[in-house]
Formats: C-alpha cells, sequence, structure tokens
C-alpha cells in the first residue's frame, strides 16, 4: 500500500508561471512536499523540461513513488535539505538552472500527523524533526537549555511576549515533571501566559511551538545558506520564487533580494559612481504575492503566505 502525503498547494498558479518554466528548462522544486508544484513545473516544461525536486521529509518521498513513474527521465527525487542544493546539482553534472520555486511552509501532513509533535492541537511526543536524521528533538531542547536561551529562542523565533515568563514556568515543571509530549507543553504554556491575554488572538502555544520547530530544523540557517548559493547556481534570466508563512522568513528573503538588486555601494555623497558595483539580481515583485480570496476559502492555512520572485541578471 502507498503512503499518501496529501497536502494543498499554495499559490500554485502565482508561483510556477513566474518561474516561466521552458521546455528546454532545469527547474528545482526545493521543497516538494505533496508535490504539487513539482507536478505543475512539470505539466508546463512539457515535453522535455526537468525538475529536480528536494524533501527532506521521508515520508514525502516515500509517497512520491506512487507519481514519480509517469515522468520517467523527466524527475528526479532526492531526499535533502535545500540548503544542500549545490552538491545535489553537482553530483548530477549540473552548474546552472533556470528556476527555483521554494515553499517553505510545514507541509500539511506534518501537522496532521499527530506523531510528528508540530501541532499544539493533538497530543504527541515532542518531536518537530522535519527530517528524522537530526538527533535533536524538541523534547531534547526543552530538557537542554536554561530560562534565559528558551526566553531568548522563543523571542527570537516566535515573537512571543510572554517569552520570559514561558521559560521560567518550563524550568520549574521539568524540575518537578519531564515534558515529553505536545500536551504537557501546552498546559505549560497557559499556566504561564495569564488569562486575559489569552482569551483574544490566536492559540497560546502557536508562538512556542513554531519558535522550536524553527530551531530544531535550523530554518532560518537553511534559508539563508540556500538564498546565499542562488546568484551561482541560477542562470542568466533565470527566477526564484519563494513562498513564507512568518515575518522573520519573509524578512530575510526581502532582505537579500533587495540587497542582491543594488546597483551602487559608493558613499551617499559621491558626485558619481565609481564602485563599479553590478546588481545581481532585480526584483519582479515589489510587493509580495498574496493568495487570492478564492483559495483563502478552499485552504484557510494559506492565509499568511507571501511570495516573492526575483530574476538573475
Amino acid at each position: 500500500m502507498k503512503e499518501t502525503f496529501s497536502h494543498e498547494t499554495v499559490l500554485l498558479q502565482e508561483a510556477v508561471m513566474r518561474l516561466a518554466p521552458q521546455s528546454s528548462g532545469i527547474y528545482v522544486d526545493a521543497t516538494m512536499g505533496g508535490g504539487g508544484h513539482t507536478r505543475k513545473l512539470l505539466e508546463v516544461s512539457a515535453p522535455h523540461g526537468t525538475v529536480i525536486a528536494l524533501d527532506q521529509d521521508e515520508r514525502a518521498i516515500e509517497a512520491a513513488k506512487s507519481w514519480q513513474g509517469a515522468y520517467e527521465g523527466r524527475l528526479y527525487v532526492i531526499r535533502a535539505n535545500f540548503r544542500e542544493i549545490t552538491t545535489v546539482l553537482q553530483e548530477r553534472g549540473i552548474q546552472k538552472i533556470n528556476g527555483l520555486l521554494c515553499d517553505l511552509g510545514v507541509s500539511s501532513p506534518q501537522l496532521d500527523e499527530a506523531d510528528r509533535g508540530f501541532s499544539y492541537q493533538h497530543d504527541a511526543p515532542l518531536d518537530m524533526r522535519m527530517d528524522r536524521r537530526i538527533k535533536q528533538s524538541a523534547k531534547d531542547l526543552l530538557e537542554r537549555l536554561d530560562a534565559s536561551k528558551l526566553a531568548d529562542l522563543f523571542w527570537r523565533y516566535g515573537e512571543e511576549r510572554w517569552a520570559k515568563r514561558i521559560a521560567e514556568f518550563i524550568v520549574t515543571e521539568r524540575a518537578r515533571r519531564p515534558i515529553v509530549n505536545t500536551g504537557d507543553l501546552v498546559e505549560v504554556i497557559k499556566k504561564a501566559v495569564p488569562q486575559g491575554a489569552r482569551k483574544d488572538g490566536p492559540h497560546p502555544g502557536k508562538r512556542v511551538f513554531q519558535a522550536l520547530r524553527i530551531a530544531v530544523n535550523d530554518e532560518l540557517g537553511a534559508l539563508e545558506s540556500l538564498l546565499e548559493q542562488l546568484p551561482d547556481l541560477l542562470a542568466p534570466q533565470a527566477n526564484a520564487a519563494i513562498i513564507t508563512f512568518h515575518s522573520l522568513e519573509d524578512r530575510i528573503v526581502k532582505q537579500f533580494f533587495a540587497a542582491q538588486a543594488i546597483t551602487c555601494v559608493c558613499p551617499p555623497r559621491s558626485p558619481i559612481c565609481t564602485c563599479g558595483h553590478q546588481a545581481r539580481f532585480t526584483v519582479v515583485t515589489r510587493k509580495p504575492v498574496l493568495p487570492s480570496a478564492q483559495e483563502l476559502s478552499k485552504n484557510p492555512r494559506a492565509r499568511s503566505a507571501k511570495l516573492r520572485v526575483a530574476q538573475r541578471k
């Protein structure tokens, strides 16, 4: 029986069509997930376009076996984190690609399968590893870090206003009993966050769970690594389309594209440009592309998605 990995693809048309796939091109879907973007890339780049699809989740790789055979010779499914993209391409003799798509959202199966430990909605072991080969889980982080480091983590990656108080409650609670399940953590968070602050807004555990997930998987470090590699990987006129889901990711992508599009780095008071600096990218989307009302009605999880696109000069 084939394993399923069903996921509602976000900004499908908007992201794929901005890569302008051609039949002669080589494209990378850096976050295959359920394969929605991958298959659309293959469809639009038919009959000869090649797609390299990466995913670090073994369940996504296993599920792809049920459909990848239809694209034999054009699709290569590889288990790898996208920070390894240069190595993956070099191992296959690929020097340049004609477009890259990266959807940084957590896939629906990862959220909905309780045993993954990503969601505060299900009681499950505190895992949160997208790649089970990673040694450190969310439970390990909660056991190892002191109150100061936990508070910094919750604030830096979750922008949690009650970070210090939650961290202190966690340290107190773990001295009494181990915090091993998502339900244990939610219970502590609810004790730490004043009742008045829990009346409005999202679930009180949302930001802490986000912070732990980002830390466990080094998500921001991986994103920065991917962006640093893009100038050397993209062929001239090739586009990079990146979908983010929270302000931390979006800020990194926005600032990177803006910095790469700068044409002059002379001091502001210089009368003429003498730096000889050349921009490496052109920003295609001055403002992020957001999901349509129609898409949001079908998939509420897309509500925080933002698509930014830049083109290699």
